[in-house]
């Protein structure tokens, strides 16, 4: 089945070094033999995602400048890393970091590990300048007002390559985020506030396009399903998960089981015609569907798409940024709604869910296939997938509009197991402690105005979105061990001071 690309399909990071002529050939032939070693070693990291590949040296404004306009021209560059093995004076970067529309890891490193203490000569001086070649750039990224990470330590440090992996699953992200196209089976859910927003200033901002369609249109591509394909789908559930015997060949639900099939091969047929990677329905507005998109949606947010559940637009586009940057990584990323709580005995705890849509890629074990009614909506019973999350650290993440900017907000959270088994509680569901403590969690996210969809992630670590946040130039919010609700307060506080005098800037 076709599935939206992911962060390794071709993209790259330039690996970009900065050096000039005032050395001679046979030091400007050492300084390309070894930043190329560093750039190859990066590459052959297990735990960096994306291609590595090593640019020659950079010794003139003008070369630099080109190099600069086709990063950002390059359909497969997400990024470049720029390390200043020589003294690179800085005013040779201006025009091309001017131009530069890639995200920037400044790298600043050196060949050697060690120095050769009795053999050192100022020949080794003149090659091994990073110590203040990568001040002299870094005085003038500032200058420019380039919004870069800074990486420090040797390229052998397992910190730095996880600083840099890091890094290059965010860009892979942001890459992610300005291809986007998003479609809306019809709007949101009626007087819901903070699943609306400009859309414009969101395309602005990420780059993804938001654009509504009919849901008769989608309807009339999932009518259209060939019934054999609907068949040979429905058997593939039956292999896939534990199908419960209503649903399965010959019993009394089992047309409910095709019908299910029909949506997810319509809905897959719609995104990728259409070259959507992420969508949403609404379960007020669903035309002639006779059921809410259930186990469609969890199937293709399994393969990468992002949703968001009553037309929420901007869970969705994060939900499929999420996913590309957390992709090859351990655990999974789904869309989730903090649901309720249980304040005692014992550690306070969330439970998360939503209404049929939690994606399986954060399940414990094989899932269970069921059907059940579904109060609202006025539709036939949908059929859905019925599991719990697998125990581990995570973080929740929501995206909002605050009117003036957008906002993320992140609270890391450890999800466990139920108390208790759940068998009356018929959606996929999962259980989890956010760090510090509920009280000061939940009194922080309200703080933050932050939005009740959000998206879970066991495959994203804190670094990585705070990079993509970095990258976007987007308010990011953390919540953790460390949080205090009054220093909280005051953080929001600065933030809106900041962002209100950087835009009248």
């Amino acid at each position: 089945m076709t599935t939206p690309e992911g962060p390794s399909t071709g993209q790259e990071i330039w690996f970009l070094t900065g050096s000039q002529g005032l050395y001679g050939d046979d030091t400007l032939q050492q300084v390309a033999q070894q930043s190329r070693q560093i750039a190859e070693r990066l590459d052959a990291a297990p735990q960096i995602p994306l291609r590595i590949v090593w640019k020659p040296v950079l010794t003139d404004a003008e070369s630099i400048r080109r190099l600069c306009l086709e990063a950002t021209a390059s359909d497969t560059c997400v990024g470049v890393l720029v390390w200043m093995h020589t003294f690179s004076p800085a005013k040779m970067w201006i025009a091309g970091l001017s131009a530069l529309d890639r995200p920037v890891l400044h790298l600043h490193t050196q060949y050697n590990l060690s120095l050769p203490w009795s053999s050192i000569d100022m020949d080794f001086m003149n090659l091994n300048q990073a110590a203040h070649g990568d001040r002299e750039f870094a005085h003038i990224e500032s200058r420019v007002g380039v919004n870069r990470k800074i990486v420090a330590g040797h390229s052998t440090d397992p910190r730095v390559v996880r600083r840099v992996a890091a890094w290059t699953r965010a860009a892979a992200g942001r890459h992610a985020s300005r291809t986007l196209r998003l479609a809306r089976f019809g709007d949101n859910m009626r007087d819901v506030a903070v699943t609306e927003g400009d859309k414009v200033e969101a395309q602005l901002r990420f780059g993804f396009s938001v654009n509504t369609y009919g849901v008769n249109d989608l309807v009339a591509v999932v009518d259209a399903v060939e019934d054999k394909a609907a068949a040979e789908l429905a058997e593939e559930y039956v292999e896939s998960y534990d199908v419960v015997p209503a649903l399965r060949p010959g019993g009394i639900r089992h047309d409910s089981l095709l019908y299910a099939a029909r949506q997810e091969i319509g809905l897959r047929t719609f995104l990728t015609e259409g070259g959507f990677t992420a969508f949403t329905t609404n379960f007020e507005d669903l035309g002639g569907l006779r059921q809410l998109p259930g186990l469609a949606v969890q199937r293709l947010m399994a393969d990468g798409y992002g949703f968001g559940g009553e037309g929420d637009w901007k869970t969705a586009a994060l939900l499929r940024t999420m996913k590309v940057m957390g992709a090859g990584q351990a655990g999974g990323t789904s869309f989730m709604e903090d649901y309720t709580y249980h304040l005692g005995p014992g550690t306070p705890r969330i439970l998360g869910a939503h209404m049929l849509e939690v994606c399986p890629s954060i399940a414990a074990d094989r899932p269970s296939c069921e059907i059940h009614p579904l109060s609202i909506g006025g539709r036939e019973d949908p059929v859905r997938l019925v599991f719990n999350a697998a125990e581990g650290p995570a973080v929740v993440v929501g995206l909002c509009d605050l009117g003036d900017r957008f906002r993320l907000t992140a609270n890391a959270v450890d999800v466990i197991a139920p108390s208790q088994p759940l068998p009356q509680l018929p959606v996929a569901r999962a259980v989890w402690t956010p760090r510090p403590s509920l009280a000061e969690s939940a009194e922080s996210w309200l703080l933050a105005g932050a939005p009740h969809h959000t998206v879970l992630s066991s495959a994203v670590d804190a670094e990585t979105l705070g990079d993509f946040a970095a990258m976007t130039g987007v308010e990011l919010l953390t919540i953790d061990e460390h949080t205090t609700t009054d220093q909280f307060a005051k953080e929001i506080r600065w933030n809106a001071a900041y962002h209100r005098l950087a835009q009248a800037l």
